[in-house]
């Protein structure tokens, strides 16, 4: 039996079934449990696709960086939800890989600035762009408000979740 369907091999509907008014959050739980085992198996794929030795999990940190410019590390680690020693291990392989680089925080003599390198922008760039381009043809049967509602609805996951 697959867990996003029922005995009989059908999708099963939210708020169908006995289970009171809680079935739509185990609807939930199921569907966000396979979305979440599609995009771990996709994360690992695109960090490949961006250097073979790249830890899947340090896929999200190149992301990060490429939206947002240079981070410090704490800012970093607390976005990802890691701690100081987990985050250090990723950025010194990110900056064996010659992905990322640190420089001083001109704020704080302290502390240190991580930033995408050329390589790192050009690489995560062409497999955000390829990534895109997957969404537009997996979804292409869509409404465009329907994606716009999806990617709303997620963002308001996520901010809930941060709480």
């Amino acid at each position: 039996m697959h867990e996003d369907s029922n005995d009989e091999g059908r999708p099963v509907e939210p708020g169908v079934s006995g289970g009171g008014a809680d079935q739509e959050f185990l609807s939930l739980e199921r569907e966000l449990t396979v979305f979440l085992r599609r995009a771990r198996a996709s994360q690992g794929e695109m960090a490949r696709e961006v250097h073979p030795d790249l830890e899947s999990a340090a896929y999200g940190l190149l992301v990060r960086l490429d939206e947002c410019g240079r981070q410090r590390a704490t800012e970093l680690a607390a976005y990802i939800g890691v701690g100081k020693a987990t985050m250090s291990r990723q950025l010194r392989a990110l900056e064996d890989l010659g992905l990322v680089a640190r420089e001083p925080d001109p704020a704080d003599g302290r502390a240190w600035l991580v930033h995408l390198t050329e390589e790192g922008r050009g690489r995560v760039g062409r497999v955000r762009e390829a990534r895109r381009a997957r969404y537009v043809r997996q979804l292409a049967h869509w409404d465009p408000r329907e994606v716009a509602e999806l990617a709303r609805l997620l963002n308001q996951l996520n901010r809930g979740m941060e709480k």
